[in-house]
């Protein structure tokens, strides 16, 4: 398995781990404002972080590549800046809308980065047809 998919599946298990506390602090404390936040960790953070260790794994080609890399550190950037801030945000915390939206782009950015991997095509080398003589 490409080292990256290892890096995003560890990264997912803790998210998902973070994701699991908020759920049961919101549980226990009846209070669940901050409900958002624990849908972003675990839906960005474990499913979405998954997802992308997974692709790695089936394209390894594309796994090795710089640009994969590059995407993982930016992605996981974005969450682990958005999941805490929104957290505090939610609880009543303004001042912390500006880290949100920023967290919101920088994700939004190793999103776009990973479409890039994806629709990146490998290069196919085309052999022309031997030629006829008849």
């Amino acid at each position: 398995m490409p080292r990256i998919s290892k890096l995003y599946f560890k990264t997912a298990i803790l998210f998902l781990i973070i994701g699991i506390i908020m759920g049961l602090k919101m549980a226990i404390s009846g209070d669940h404002s901050v409900i958002g936040a624990h849908a972003h960790c675990n839906l960005l953070g474990w499913v979405t972080m998954a997802i992308f260790g997974g692709y790695h794994a089936l394209n390894p080609q594309k796994a090795e590549k710089r640009i994969a890399m590059i995407q993982y550190y930016v992605y996981t950037a974005g969450i682990a800046l958005m999941v805490p801030s929104l957290y505090l945000m939610l609880q009543g915390n303004a001042a912390m809308e500006p880290i949100v939206a920023i967290a919101s782009i920088v994700t939004l950015a190793g999103v776009l980065l990973f479409a890039f991997i994806i629709f990146s095509g490998e290069k196919v080398v085309v052999t022309p047809p031997a030629p006829s003589y008849r």
